[in-house]
């Protein structure tokens, strides 16, 4: 036995020393420790040794094995730095060779703007909050002044999750939430984005909005003028104007659409405004006291002035881009302009 066990022990040491890779040498591992391997052969042998004999043969059998699991940890370990030392010097890197550019991200247009115009409103006095995107039929329409046989729903094309749960169509929900939780006097702006099913190069399924809301005692359609103004002022030029034009909104009366001069020309006429001098950029008017009503606030004590643009139409403008989709198709080519 004792002569089977050094055999044994002298093979398995020359296998390790001539082991040239990590998996050659898992072979040897394998092949002398393994379930299958010489030791376990040996092991079963014990059997055949006189009982005084067998404590004494499986000792040596097991301070073999301690030999051979500890030659094989050196040539592994030593194994493992030769292949990091070829692996380094593979990898050298020639300091003469040009390095590689790396790409900066920036700012995407649509975040441009709604920081800006998020910007001026602050510089006004205005609280800046948002609200849930997937929202109920009762915050998005009802309280709004518009009930589900309106014909206003019509207007907008509603991506339904349940008969009464939806994606919002507009930030208005969140003026309806803010006058729920707040008091007045109440000056807040609402970015986010809304979603309606309508999709072509001046449309998108899903965009952002900006709406505002002021809330206080004896607010008038001159206030709004006046408020409207000053942020063309700030968002054109401090030569911009803005003209009213009637329109029709559920939730404001009396309602009106606001264009400004065009940021290309000055109100001259271009192509970016088709040669007309304005641009149109959101609707606006006075909220209807039924609203008010609605949010617990008494429309004889206060009136309210609402108003609120797309985001993506300012950027087009902005910009001279001539197709919205362009905004949402990440293409590095067109969003390295805005950096």
């Amino acid at each position: 036995m004792e002569d089977l066990i050094g055999k044994i022990l002298n093979t398995a040491k020359s296998e390790i020393s001539s082991a040239a890779s990590l998996k050659s040498l898992n072979d040897v591992r394998v092949g002398f420790l393994g379930r299958n391997g010489e030791f376990t052969a040996v092991m079963k042998n014990l059997r055949g040794v006189p009982p005084e004999e067998r404590p004494l043969a499986g000792k040596r059998v097991n301070d073999a094995k301690d030999i051979i699991e500890r030659l094989i940890s050196e040539r592994e370990r030593a194994l493992a730095d030769e292949e990091l030392r070829q692996k380094i010097a593979a990898e050298t890197l020639d300091v003469t060779l040009p390095g590689k550019r790396t790409e900066y991200g920036s700012l995407h247009p649509v975040t441009l703007i709604i920081n800006e115009i998020s910007d001026i409103f602050t510089g006004l006095g205005f609280d800046v909050a948002d609200g849930p995107e997937i929202e109920t039929d009762k915050y998005n329409f009802e309280m709004l002044n518009i009930p589900k046989d309106h014909p206003a729903r019509d207007m907008q094309d509603t991506f339904y999750i349940t008969d009464d749960i939806i994606l919002r169509t507009q930030t208005s929900s969140m003026q309806i939430r803010t006058m729920l939780a707040q008091k007045p006097p109440i000056r807040v702006i609402n970015p986010g984005k809304v979603y309606r099913a309508d999709f072509d190069s001046s449309h998108s399924p899903m965009f952002h909005q900006i709406e505002g809301l002021v809330v206080d005692r004896n607010i008038t359609l001159c206030d709004l003028l006046g408020l409207l103004g000053e942020f063309a002022k700030k968002l054109i030029s401090k030569d911009a104007q803005v003209r009213f034009r009637p329109s029709y909104f559920p939730f404001t009366e009396p309602s009106v659409e606001a264009d400004v001069t065009c940021s290309e020309c000055g109100g001259r006429g271009c192509q970016l405004c088709k040669h007309t001098g304005w641009m149109e950029i959101l609707g606006a008017g006075i909220v209807n006291p039924k609203v008010l009503e609605n949010c617990g606030i008494d429309s004889g004590e206060y009136s309210a002035l609402a108003f609120g643009m797309g985001i993506e139409r300012i950027a087009l403008a902005r910009f001279g881009i001539s197709d919205m989709r362009v905004i949402f198709e990440n293409d590095k080519r067109f969003l390295r302009n805005y950096r």
